[in-house]
């Protein structure tokens, strides 16, 4: 069903001049709405497809994608790969119980990382923590926000450790336990640089098959890197927009990429950790790049993204890319029409 949603084209020459706030990027969301299991089938998702001009909206199916795509497209996928970030142990001297949310290394060895701990409060620096026989940690500091710095010891190759005794990192809206199906679904099909915490969810919905009609539609597929952690799913701290500052995440735009973008015709960015990627500086190893509306996008043409939490970071860099009142328009389409959200939810295609 095509559905137009009636508003004046607002033309934005640079960041706006009156304060952006945060409570205006809300919606309701029915609990019952936000997915809790991956379907069985990576491509059924539903997805809304928005046309910005047109202010217009339809209801689709993720498989059609390839339709949308022309010759001279250029398709950027953030080819990160989430591994076992999550672990569960207890204190050294004591009997409580600790969870541990790896969220980006800190040290050249890859041995000291910022993590999230629980219950944050009673650890004090100096404890130790006994994950396993193979693995355990210490905690060295503090942050600003009561993220810890913590060491940690394995017995071997850090990451092969985390493989056998780690957890998926499921995100906090998702009510259960992680399963080995997770390994699989809580992932492209396509990642292959270990780093994230976090999927890029966009991209999950793509198949091989999906992604061999894309190249048959005559697009080209560029990949980048961006390794998600607190920069792209922490919550929001500061009311006015202008003042958030997010944290630094670890990218990496290759110059086949750049060369790829430079000739295409239109760039079309899948998931909004790809978006930020190609408009950081690509010379960069780190971005903290914040985008909200009032943004000018260099590069990004079009846009394939789940749908977000209210009042978060991405949900606000989607409405700087469509429009704030057409893209919560458009999800209140999606509310009524029961589309599932978040991680293991539907997609929205914003051309």
């Amino acid at each position: 069903m095509l559905c137009r949603f009636a508003c004046a084209a607002i033309l934005i020459a640079g960041r706006l001049s009156h304060a952006v706030l945060l409570n205006e990027f809300d919606y309701h969301l029915p609990p019952e709405l936000i997915a809790q299991e991956p379907l069985g089938d990576r491509a059924a998702s539903r997805m809304l497809v928005v046309d910005r001009p047109a202010g217009t909206w339809q209801d689709c199916v993720f498989r059609d994608f390839p339709r949308y795509l022309r010759p001279g497209d250029c398709l950027i996928l953030n080819d990160s790969r989430v591994f076992p970030s999550r672990l569960y142990g207890v204190r050294e001297h004591g009997s409580g119980k600790v969870e541990i949310f790896l969220t980006r290394p800190i040290s050249p060895n890859g041995l000291t990382w910022e993590a999230l701990v629980h219950p944050g409060r009673k650890m004090r620096t100096g404890e130790r923590i006994v994950i396993s026989d193979e693995l355990s940690a210490e905690i060295l500091g503090r942050g600003e926000y009561g993220e810890r710095s913590l060491r940690l010891h394995p017995h071997g190759d850090l990451f092969a450790v985390l493989d056998r005794v780690g957890h998926v990192p499921l995100p906090p809206y998702i009510r259960r336990a992680d399963t080995n199906l997770d390994r699989t679904r809580y992932q492209t099909v396509y990642a292959r640089e270990r780093g994230s915490v976090a999927a890029p969810t966009a991209g999950m919905h793509f198949t091989p098959e999906i992604l061999e009609a894309c190249r048959a539609a005559g697009a080209d597929i560029a990949r980048v890197t961006l390794h998600v952690g607190l920069g792209t799913f922490q919550p929001l701290r500061s009311e006015k927009l202008e003042e958030v500052h997010l944290h630094k995440e670890f990218f990496t735009v290759p110059k086949e990429t750049l060369e790829t973008m430079l000739r295409a015709a239109r760039v079309l960015a899948v998931g909004t950790t790809s978006v930020r990627a190609i408009e950081s500086d690509p010379d960069a190893s780190e971005t903290d790049l914040f985008i909200y509306p009032g943004f000018q996008f260099r590069r990004t043409g079009a846009m394939l993204t789940n749908f977000h939490l209210p009042k978060s970071s991405l949900l606000v860099l989607v409405c700087a890319f469509a429009g704030k009142d057409l893209t919560l328009a458009a999800y209140n389409h999606a509310v009524a029409q029961r589309y599932r959200f978040f991680s293991y939810g539907d997609c929205m295609l914003i051309l």
